[in-house]
């Protein structure tokens, strides 16, 4: 009987110590708009989320305005809010609603209606900026950014290391060092490239970003249809 309670208790000790260590990785600021240490630039290669949805089935509205139409390279997928550990997201509930001229504005960069609406709830809305003064932010950061050119008109298959795409980055990009870029990827091909910046939109390194990096040796970049 006294092991039994022993067991009980040792059991709920482990428990307890789970739940302080994800109430510790939990920033105290959690949702606050306005309220966190960086942005994340997440730069999607368009022919690998086309490639992806096709093999799903799953192509809506959104997905047929990016894929079905003029080939897109890297697009943006959003501009992030990020605490040193963690993020916040949906920091206003209900979000406030995003005028339709600000996202129609936003297509030559984000080819997806449906992407635009849902990026300003779930980080837009953390950022602490309106809709138009967010937006204004996503195409100032993004025109921060130059695309190596041997991405911008990728007419075969390129099969290259996560290193490799870093490097090209870093290289066309004065400022930008490896601890400030990420390569995110599925099961073989190059999903995102992920650069952090300050929240004046400079390069700045995210050892938490960076560690949740593409681990293969090599990914596949499909090329643009």
């Amino acid at each position: 009987m006294l092991h039994h309670s022993l067991r009980i208790f040792v059991g709920v000790g482990l428990w307890l110590a789970v739940l302080a260590g994800a109430a510790s990785a939990q920033d105290r600021r959690q949702n606050a708009p306005g309220e966190f240490d960086f942005y994340v630039l997440s730069l999607s290669w368009s022919p690998s989320f086309c490639e992806a949805s096709q093999e799903r089935s799953n192509g809506g509205r959104s997905q047929q305005m990016q894929c079905g139409g003029r080939p897109y390279a890297f697009v943006v997928h959003g501009l992030w809010p990020q605490y040193d550990r963690g993020f916040p997201n949906y920091c206003q509930r209900p979000s406030p609603r995003l005028d339709r001229n600000i996202m129609t504005s936003m297509l030559d960069l984000m080819p997806a209606p449906g992407l635009i609406f849902n990026e300003w709830d779930k980080h837009g809305t953390c950022s602490g900026l309106g809709a138009r003064g967010y937006f204004e932010a996503v195409r100032k950061a993004r025109a921060g950014v130059r695309i190596p050119d041997e991405y911008l008109d990728l007419a075969s298959a390129k099969t290259v290391s996560p290193a490799a795409i870093e490097a090209a980055f870093i290289k066309v990009n004065p400022g930008l060092s490896e601890s400030a870029i990420a390569v995110t990827c599925d099961r073989n091909r190059l999903s995102e490239v992920r650069i952090c910046l300050s929240k004046d939109l400079q390069f700045r390194s995210c050892e938490e970003i960076d560690r949740r990096a593409c681990r293969r040796d090599q990914v596949v970049m499909p090329p643009m249809r």
